[in-house]
């Protein structure tokens, strides 16, 4: 397994890097101390999993994650020191696997890296299309159309609409579409599922 620090923190990036050695003995580290040099590393040796800083000092680690999704769905969890519930959705929003706040506990970031894999192991595997009413969903191309017209989502809408598209006629609680995201830890955490409606309404569909 490869895994890619992007973290301008020299004390964490070596931390992380020292747990990874120690308990994943298997595995590459490559770090970068700014978002450009982990976007480059990233297309140019690939990674299994990011540990990714949202303040960096030349760009965004928002910026950065919506990049790394533009070209895979690489296992990705957020640093930052910053303590707000907003950061949190921001982050998931662009496409973020989870959240972690600084300080945080090594042995927990690999809990959690374990979780983010093992959901990525199981995502849905679908092909083909999805059609109701006035939308449309082409799952080779995760396209979303309205009457014809592409719909930009972030990864977090795509995989919640495709997740509802996939349960037709079912009531799909909070805790179902967080647990299949996020993992079951996050059943609770329904501001998740807050933020910018972008996506078409139910109701718009038909």
């Amino acid at each position: 397994m490869k895994t890619l620090i992007i973290d301008d923190d020299p004390d964490i990036a070596e931390a992380v890097s020292l747990c990874f050695d120690i308990r994943w003995p298997n595995t590459e580290v490559l770090t970068a101390r700014d978002g450009e040099t982990g976007l480059r590393m990233f297309k140019e040796h690939g990674a299994d999993f990011v540990v990714l800083d949202l303040g960096l000092p030349d760009m965004d680690g928002i910026d950065v994650c919506k990049r790394l999704r533009e070209q895979s769905d690489v296992a990705i969890v957020m640093l930052t020191a910053r303590d707000g519930r907003m950061d949190v959705i921001r982050g998931l929003e662009s496409g973020a696997d989870d959240f972690m706040t600084k300080p945080f506990d090594q042995m927990e970031l690999l809990a959690r890296a374990r979780s983010v894999l093992r959901r990525g192991q199981r995502k849905d595997k679908t092909s083909g299309t999805f059609a109701c009413g006035r939308l449309s969903v082409d799952y080779d191309g995760r396209e979303v159309r309205m009457d014809g017209d592409l719909v930009r989502l972030t990864p977090t809408e795509y995989n919640l609409l495709h997740h509802l598209a996939q349960n037709p006629g079912k009531l799909v609680t909070h805790a179902d579409l967080l647990g299949r995201l996020w993992g079951q830890e996050y059943a609770d955490a329904t501001d998740y599922l807050k933020g910018p409606r972008h996506a078409p309404s139910p109701q718009a569909w038909g």
